[in-house]
């Protein structure tokens, strides 16, 4: 019996293209996953330090604690003296003002679940909004976050403490 078979078969090469294409599919597929999962971080990272910057003013201006508020006024207390009411709006804005840059909301609302008055700050971004509510687009549901919501929450202060 003679062979005559010299070099690989036409369908040896094709399983082999078609387990190569399958391996290369694999990797881009997690190649994306890494990159989404990177972008939220970085999100979560920059919301963190939006919400850190007014707990910081919130906790050096314990005067005008109820003025961390979203209100019209605009009054520029870099150029003039305001008293500390007028100075939390004017922080609230500023930090607003940067949030709303990276594409980020912000507000300061009453924690959720707590026998004392305690005020959290809530960042959301990409379609959650920074709010407590039953469901989407709301950062919270009460104390837990709502599911796929893309927002933290930062404890902030006591009331009377």
């Amino acid at each position: 019996m003679k062979n005559t078979q010299k070099g690989v078969g036409l369908v040896e090469v094709l399983v082999a293209l078609v387990l190569l294409s399958i391996a290369v599919l694999g990797f881009v597929a997690l190649q994306i996953r890494a990159m989404g999962a990177s972008a939220e971080a970085g999100m979560n990272v920059q919301a963190s330090n939006i919400a850190r910057d007014l707990a910081e003013r919130m906790r050096v201006n314990r005067g005008g604690l109820a003025g961390y508020v979203d209100n019209s006024e605009t009054d520029n207390c870099a150029t003039s003296f305001c008293d500390a009411t007028k100075m939390a709006n004017y922080d609230f804005r500023q930090v607003k003002t940067r949030a709303t840059n990276l594409g980020m909301s912000i507000n300061v609302l009453n924690c959720q679940g707590s026998t004392l008055v305690r005020k959290c700050i809530y960042v959301a971004w990409e379609g959650t909004t920074a709010t407590n509510g039953t469901g989407s687009p709301n950062c919270t549901n009460g104390t837990a976050y709502v599911p796929n919501a893309k927002c933290i929450i930062m404890e902030v202060y006591n009331y009377g403490s």
